[in-house]
């Protein structure tokens, strides 16, 4: 009780000296800040469903996160702010390489885009979310259930749009800027940013820069040991009129981060120390868009993208191995290990918007894109001689270079198209879309070892080398649909009905992959099925200037699940004296075994008491099982909620305290871990705008974690490795503007 009472005495602190009366300073400097009530209306205008509508118009699940959210909270990844909305939780391999789960659905059955592009492909490798400077980031659209129809293969269980920053034209030239400074006491992170803007009538140019350094983190148990980061962006954007209602548009984005921990070193084979030395993203976009057109074709836009994501990883193990020889002992030792992975994707998309009746309009296009692995992992290690007393006698320098993942592609081709038709005089708005995907997957000849270097003496046919996979290619056909209907029941609530039909293809890595790991292999399968997926969701929408409600009930059913289970290896030799001979290894094979069914609810509700006092609370609950075994499926969040107070004060600022809930979760999948239900208590201080001779000053601070009490994320526990998050984390930023 004495923490409840610390805590409810400090908010009424703080809401005492808001409503205090007036600022010091003049009024005529402030800026209006009525914008911070915060009552969601349904006005924001979204983009991530192809063609720009109001989100009460949209009849799909969505949550939106504006810019505002990313400076009021902590922010350290985008994953964390994200993980406030309803229906998403939040998942990491530590403090910077994070995830989100969006209703039970991790990151390899979603599509992840920033400004309408793809970062991965629906694969399951992590830290996508992290390689984003949240500094740079306008609004995050994320639509929660299946949209095959629209983005094709991988989003069965939602799309998450990250749209960045941009620059703007202006009545005449013009130059502005920012300058963001910040500080987290949990790992000592300081972020230092900057943003400049320039334009015109018909140019604008922006550039932004971001550099953030972490030590390693502090938990109410202690320090987590190599949980330290360092992080850097840059981006460039361009736009130019050549023509009337003509936009060309330019960008570039560099992400990197140097001594990356990855903590929970227990869990790698060893145990090991890893981290990331380096990890980069790379994306470069044109687009050219024409609208409004005159006829029924209104607007056509397209574009092409590339992006490169290079991972390479340093991972030093703990282990030694001795056998015994005739004349004593040989003892190995592995000193290093340096995994690297690149993957490039590139694409291009033709979009058209048609006016297909005085009350309906067609969206249609072309979406092609393809992504493309390279992978090497290199083994140092040292193997020693010792005789029978114990001496060392002879010490061996051996290179191992092995290809985890064979050079591999997939490539994708999509034709789609959506109608939207309101009727009943614009109560009910009907939509309905499908698509067709054809996909084409190459892969070069794998082995489990490329080469071996004995104290400096190459060897490109070492002894015993195993064929992992033939060359191949194949080529097959997908396909998916979707409707949605909006029922205006008055003019500030509504009815919505989604149903969906989708798709994920296998990854290249659950095809093509080939982990020894001692005793068995982690092994992927060239001929597995595309996962299909069917979803339903309903909802109710309140949207009053003082209640705002959202409460949506799903289900989806996944057929053909891909998940590993136990089976052989059945390999070739390719040299030695059994060149051509086959046998067989205890594997762990990624197949086509089972359906799944997942299912629950979710809901958020604001409350504006009186004045600027605003009541607001969210929960979800999901559940996921194979339908043919009863068994519970793996990464399922436990029931959550939040609920919070927000006071806000014109031209002062405005505080929020926020109470975030887990219960325990026990329905979990084999070789996971229960956890154990927690609260936690995280408050949130934002000032209003400060002018002064055409400089503005605004400041952002509060504490997570506020009791700092230890607790246990369910989808953060980095296979098993981590059991605490982060403990009490006071935060402050200052952004100036002019």
């Amino acid at each position: 009780m004495n923490k409840l009472h610390f805590i409810v005495a400090l908010l009424l602190l703080l809401i005492t000296f808001l409503a205090s009366g007036q600022p010091s300073v003049h009024p005529e400097i402030l800026p209006d800040t009525s914008h911070l009530s915060n009552i969601s209306l349904g006005e924001i205008e979204v983009t991530s469903l192809r063609v720009n509508r109001r989100m009460k118009e949209v009849p799909m699940p969505m949550s939106v996160v504006g810019t505002g959210n990313f400076l009021k909270l902590s922010a350290q990844t985008l994953s964390h702010v994200l993980s406030a909305e309803p229906g998403i939780s939040l998942g990491s391999d530590g403090p910077w390489a994070t995830s989100i789960n969006i209703r039970g659905f991790s990151e390899n059955r979603l599509v992840i885009l920033i400004d309408g592009y793809r970062v991965e492909t629906a694969t399951d490798l992590t830290a996508s979310f992290s390689m984003i400077d949240v500094n740079d980031i306008e609004r995050v659209e994320v639509i929660k259930g299946a949209q095959s129809s629209l983005y094709g293969s991988g989003a069965m269980g939602g799309i998450v749009n990250i749209i960045t920053k941009s620059g703007h034209f202006g009545d005449r030239s013009f130059v502005s800027g920012n300058v963001l400074g910040g500080y987290a006491s949990a790992n000592h992170m300081y972020t230092v940013n900057a943003s400049v803007n320039a334009g015109a009538r018909r140019w604008y140019f922006r550039v932004n820069g971001t550099r953030n350094k972490a030590d390693d983190l502090r938990t109410p148990e202690g320090i987590l040991p190599n949980s330290q980061f360092s992080a850097n962006n840059v981006g460039l954007k361009a736009g130019f009129k050549p023509f009337a209602n003509h936009l060309f548009t330019l960008q570039y984005q560099n992400n990197w981060a140097t001594d990356v921990g990855i903590p929970g070193g227990a869990t790698f084979p060893g145990p090991a120390v890893a981290s990331y030395t380096n990890i980069s993203r790379h994306l470069s976009s044109a687009t050219y868009e024409i609208t409004p057109l005159q006829g029924r074709l209104t607007s056509l836009k397209m574009n092409y993208f590339t992006q490169y994501i290079q991972r390479d990883v340093s991972m030093i193990p703990n282990t030694v191995t001795e056998t015994k020889l005739p004349t004593g002992v040989q003892r190995v030792t592995p000193e290093l290990v340096i995994p690297v992975g690149n993957h490039l994707t590139h694409g291009g998309q033709l979009q058209s918007q048609w006016l297909t009746g005085s009350k309906s309009n067609l969206i249609a296009g072309l979406d092609l894109w393809a992504r493309k692995i390279r992978t090497s992992r290199t083994k140092y290690i040292r193997s020693e001689v010792l005789n029978a007393s114990g001496t060392v006698v002879k010490t061996n320098k051996l290179e191992r270079g092995e290809t985890p993942i064979p050079e591999s592609m997939f490539g994708s081709a999509g034709l789609f198209a959506e109608e939207e038709i309101r009727l009943l005089s614009d109560r009910l708005t009907f939509m309905a879309g499908g698509r067709i995907d054809g996909i084409c997957v190459r892969n070069e000849k794998g082995y489990d070892i490329d080469y071996l270097i004995v104290n400096g003496v190459r060897n490109d046919t070492p002894p015993n080398q195993r064929i992992t996979f033939n060359e191949g290619h194949r080529h097959s056909l997908s396909w998916s649909a979707n409707s949605g209907l909006l029922f205006k029941v008055t003019r500030e609530s509504d009815l919505t009905l989604n149903l969906a039909r989708s798709f994920r293809a296998p990854s290249l890595e659950e095809r093509f992959k080939y982990i020894d790991l001692g005793n068995f292999v982690s092994l992927g399968d060239p001929e597995l099925r595309p996962e299909k997926g069917y979803a339903a969701d309903m909802g109710w929408r309140i949207w009053k200037p003082g209640f705002s409600l959202q409460i949506n009930g799903f289900a989806n059913r996944i057929a053909d699940l891909i998940v590993e289970t136990p089976g052989e290896f059945v390999y070739t030799l390719n040299t030695g004296a059994s060149e051509g001979t086959t046998d067989t290894i205890p594997a762990f094979i990624n197949a086509n075994v089972s359906n799944a069914l997942l299912y629950g609810a979710d809901f958020s509700v604001q409350y504006n008491v009186w004045s600027g006092l605003v009541i607001f609370g969210s929960g979800a609950y999901v559940r996921g099982i194979e339908t043919e075994t009863d068994k519970d499926l793996p990464r399922i969040p436990p029931f959550n909620s939040r609920v919070g107070l927000r006071y806000s004060v014109p031209r002062i600022g405005m505080a929020e305290l926020t109470m975030v809930n887990a219960a325990s979760q026990t329905h979990i999948a084999e070789g996971e871990k229960e956890t154990k239900g927690f609260s936690r208590f995280d408050l949130s201080l934002q000032s209003a705008g400060l002018k002064f001779q055409g400089v503005e000053l605004q400041l952002f601070a509060g504490i997570d974690n506020l009791t700092d009490v230890s607790y246990t994320n369910h989808l953060s526990t980095n296979r098993g490795g981590i059991s605490v998050e982060p403990g009490r984390n006071f935060y402050i930023r200052a952004k100036l503007g002019f």
